[in-house]
């Protein structure tokens, strides 16, 4: 198969700032204001996934009123190896 021919297909890709556990009463108890902390430091690079694959680091910049992910380390390259 072409790498062209698969070139259009839509892939779900994610920022990813840190992440936790929770049990689920502690779900159940979050309301407005609730902090979650996240096991990840402040301004340390967030993964960008995609497809399930850390493929990307990167910092989170905020360009007029939306936010967005400036890379900073490409992980996998298109072929899938480390670049």
């Amino acid at each position: 198969m072409k790498l062209a021919s698969v070139q259009d297909v839509k892939v779900l890709v994610q920022a990813v700032l840190g992440e936790t556990d929770l049990t689920l009463g502690e779900i159940v108890a979050l309301s407005n204001g609730s902090i979650i902390e996240l096991r990840r430091l402040a301004g340390e690079p967030v993964d960008v996934v995609a497809a399930g694959e850390v493929i990307a680091k990167g910092e989170v910049v905020v360009i007029d009123e939306n936010f967005g992910i400036r890379l900073t380390k490409m992980l996998k390259t298109a072929a899938g190896g480390a670049s």
